[in-house]
Parts: structure tokens; C-alpha cells; sequence
């Protein structure tokens, strides 16, 4: 696909400085772009790159100062990563539309309703008395559980597996290997330490906006629900264990373990595997660093680290001293 940079600013409203009628074909990196390419400017610190970049538009944030000589078409608009998502976006339309339609081989129990503008992919199975929102996306080799729920626009990738009862909002995207509603991991020992089974009856409501990483899990609560607030992002390899609560607007990266009935606040971010313990609390704003451990409850919005995990700054003060152990102890001798 082609597009020139008056059609890429008349989208995003941009302003443009330098040729309008340049065109791009691809998307790269300023610091690896080629002739035909666009590329976003977001951060300062590469503007340097515009001086000898071969991009032929560079999208550029207007708070960036750059007074050099570039060959790049730009155009300035107000985030210029915001902007590059908004532009993929429509281009991913393009490229990938939405399917229709339901594929042989797939299975739909008797009573579903599938609206005319959705998508069965081969190899689906829907269950008995489930719900499907209008253009919804099932993939193949999908399992819906009897009596779940499937939102208005929501995509449901290959091999995602939804167990029964699980609600689904609108406008949420499951990538492939998701397990939404897998049993909680719930054992009760007996006088012989021998492990017995607690049912787990509750569900799992997923609300609007919500995008999950491939192979992570969401499992069922053991009574009431599991939920996870609206535009929350999960990244892959997370679990979530049962009876967790997680707000609107949080942030989970890869590798996130949650345990069971905690409650995360909204917009949090926890990194790369953060772990955070069973049956606690953590205030809305909170963000920590790769590889904590949230062993208690947190009350106030700001940054953590370490493990436990504490105030960042009191962590990093802490680590200046731990590197220089070795030295304080020949000291000490």
C-alpha cells in the first residue's frame, strides 16, 4: 500500500513541513529507514537521527525542537507515537479485514444466535445457550462454554478457550492460548495432609477494551467472580488467580503472577514479573519495577521496587549500599 504524507497528515491532523506529495510504502525505525519509509519521532533524544535519516516522513511530536536540515517530509502532530497507532490502525484494517461468516467444521450448539456480520473460524466450538455480540471474531480451534457471554466486536484468536458461564465485555481481543475461567487453584488438606479439591463455582467477567497476551490465564473465582476492570492490558504468560480483582486501565506485563483474592487498583503498571501476593490491596497509581514482589498490601499511589517491594527510591538507596557490602565488611574486620 501506498500513501503520501497530505493523505497521512489529513488523517491525523497533522501539519506538514516539506514535499506533501513525498509517499511511503513501509514502516521502519528512524535509525534503520529507508527511502519509501515512515517512521515517529516521540522522544528528544533521537532527534538527532533527522539529519542523515532516508525516511521519507518522519511523524514528529510538536514539542519536539529541531532547527537542522533533513531530507524527511514531516509532520508535526500532537503525540507522535499516539499517532503512528492511530495510522497502523487503519492501515491493519486494510490489510486485515474482519471476517464473516461460519466456517465448515465448525460446531454451534442448537439455540445460538450468530449475527450476520460475525465470524466461526474451522474447528470452533460454541456451547449451549452462549451469547455473541454483533461481529464478533471466533477463530479456530476456539472453545466457548456453555452459557458464556461474547461481547459486541470482541476477537477471540486461534485456540482461545473460554470455560462455561464466563462473561466477555465489548471490544476486547484474546489472543491465542488464553484460558478465561479455568478452575482456581483451591485444595483443602484433610487430618493426613491429603490434598482434597474446593469446587470452584464462581465465574470470570472480563469488561470492554480488554486485550490479553497469548497463553495467559484468568481462572474462575471460587465464588462471586474473578474481574477485570475495563481497557486493562495483559501482556503474555500472566496468571490471574482466582477471586482477583484488577481495575480500569491497568497495565500488566509479561509474566505477572497474581494470587488469589487480591485486588490491583487502576491505572497500575507492574512490570516484568511482578509478583504479587494472596489477599491483598494495591491503591490505584501504582507502578513497580521488573521482578517485585508485592508481599503486602500497598495504600498509596507512587513507584515500587525490590522484594518486598518498597519506595523506589528508598530500593535504589538500598542497593547502593548492598553493592558496596563486601568492602564495608573488610572494613569492619
Amino acid at each position: 500500500m501506498e500513501f503520501s504524507a497530505n493523505q497521512i497528515s489529513a488523517l491525523l491532523g497533522g501539519t506538514i513541513e516539506g514535499e506533501g506529495n513525498r509517499t511511503v510504502r513501509n514502516v521502519s525505525g528512524i535509525e534503520s529507514a529507508k527511502e519509501g519509509d515512515l517512521c515517529f519521532l516521540g522522544d528528544a533524544k533521537y532527534v538527532h537521527y533527522l539529519t542523515n535519516t532516508q525516511a521519507s516522513v518522519v511523524l514528529m511530536s510538536r514539542d519536539i525542537a529541531y532547527e537542522g536540515k533533513t531530507e524527511a517530509t514531516i509532520i508535526r502532530v500532537e503525540n507522535a507515537r499516539g499517532a503512528m497507532a492511530t495510522l497502523l490502525g487503519e492501515v491493519a484494517k486494510v490489510l486485515h479485514p474482519a471476517k464473516r461468516g461460519i466456517e465448515t467444521g465448525a460446531y454451534i450448539s442448537e439455540g445460538v444466535s450468530v449475527p450476520e456480520d460475525a465470524y466461526i473460524g474451522f474447528g470452533a466450538y460454541i456451547g449451549k445457550g452462549v451469547q455473541l455480540g454483533v461481529g464478533v471474531q471466533i477463530y479456530p480451534q476456539t472453545y466457548i462454554g456453555d452459557g458464556s457471554v461474547i461481547g459486541d466486536g470482541s476477537v477471540l484468536y486461534a485456540g482461545v478457550k473460554v470455560y462455561y458461564g464466563c462473561r466477555i465485555g465489548k471490544g476486547c481481543i484474546l489472543h491465542s492460548g488464553v484460558v478465561i475461567g479455568s478452575d482456581g487453584f483451591g485444595f483443602e488438606p484433610d487430618e493426613q495432609r491429603v490434598y482434597h479439591k474446593v469446587p470452584q463455582i464462581g465465574t470470570v467477567v472480563i469488561e470492554d477494551d480488554v486485550e490479553i497476551g497469548a497463553n495467559t490465564t484468568v481462572d474462575r473465582a471460587m465464588m462471586g467472580e474473578t474481574r477485570i476492570g475495563k481497557n486493562t492490558k495483559i501482556d503474555n504468560l500472566c496468571q490471574i488467580a482466582h477471586n482477583v480483582q484488577i481495575g480500569e486501565s491497568t497495565v500488566l506485563c509479561a509474566q505477572v503472577g497474581i494470587a488469589g483474592s487480591s485486588k490491583v487498583g487502576s491505572h497500575c503498571t507492574l512490570t516484568g514479573q511482578v509478583g504479587v501476593a494472596g489477599h491483598i490491596e494495591i491503591a490505584d497509581g501504582c507502578i513497580f519495577g521488573a521482578k517485585s514482589g508485592v508481599a503486602g498490601s500497598i495504600k498509596k499511589a507512587g513507584q515500587y521496587m525490590g522484594l518486598p517491594a518498597i519506595e523506589a527510591n528508598r530500593w535504589r538507596r538500598a542497593q547502593a549500599v548492598y553493592r558496596r557490602l563486601p568492602d564495608i565488611y573488610r572494613k569492619l574486620l
